[in-house]
């Protein structure tokens, strides 16, 4: 497995790897969004034809095309029912954990994660040592993204209150989160230096809450 030359190949793209990890006798690989996501997307045909699910089919023939060429399969969020087990996968890779707002959070992104697709290798290939210790919110002192959530529709208790977020962003109020993401995601330390692109994040959540 050619690690550097996989980097090389999703970096056009905006895409990166976010982790590995070993099951049933094969190989997952966790492909997300990077910063420089947004403007590949922009400038791709499924931006601009007027289709539904634009970014899914994006990724899809992306990804599609990076497995091709090596034999590999291409595993996507969207596929299913049955849908495939991507967060247990996260948190098997040892650099995503559990955050205090009970979502995911990612030793680079933070808690800007778009998982774009998993690619599956044939048999146990060798893993970079790319694994973390520990949680980045073990070391986050203030820990802003407890209390950022203007309606407190997030905690580790009660996990997400979905119909509260989406009342919320359907008021005057909410267009904040609307036009430039989740201001708990926005909120955490590691997801400020990730450097998403607001654009991007208004994608996501006119996808989230299309009304």
């Amino acid at each position: 497995m050619n690690w550097p030359q996989l980097d090389a190949d999703l970096a056009p793209h905006g895409l990166f790897v976010m982790g590995q990890l070993h099951e049933d006798g094969s190989t997952l690989i966790l492909i997300g969004a990077s910063s420089g996501m947004w403007p590949a997307f922009q400038s791709s045909a499924e931006a601009s034809d007027a289709q539904a699910d634009p970014l899914d089919r994006w990724s899809k023939r992306i990804l599609g095309t990076i497995c091709e060429a090596h034999h590999w399969d291409a595993i996507f969020p969207s596929d299913g029912p049955p849908y495939a087990p991507f967060i247990a996968w996260a948190t098997a890779t040892k650099r995503f954990w559990q955050s205090p707002t009970g979502m995911l959070i990612h030793d680079v992104a933070g808690l800007m994660i778009s998982i774009r697709g998993a690619l599956r290798i044939p048999g146990l290939v060798t893993l970079p040592n790319t694994t973390t210790a520990a949680s980045p919110c073990d070391t986050c002192a203030d820990q802003p993204c407890v209390s950022a959530c203007p309606i407190g529709a997030l905690s580790s208790e009660t996990f997400y209150d979905v119909p509260a977020c989406k009342g919320y962003l359907n008021t005057p109020d909410g267009q904040s989160c609307m036009t430039q993401g989740c201001h708990t995601r926005r909120a955490c330390p590691v997801s400020d230096a990730f450097n998403r692109d607001p654009a991007q994040s208004a994608f996501h959540m006119r996808s989230f809450n299309p009304s």
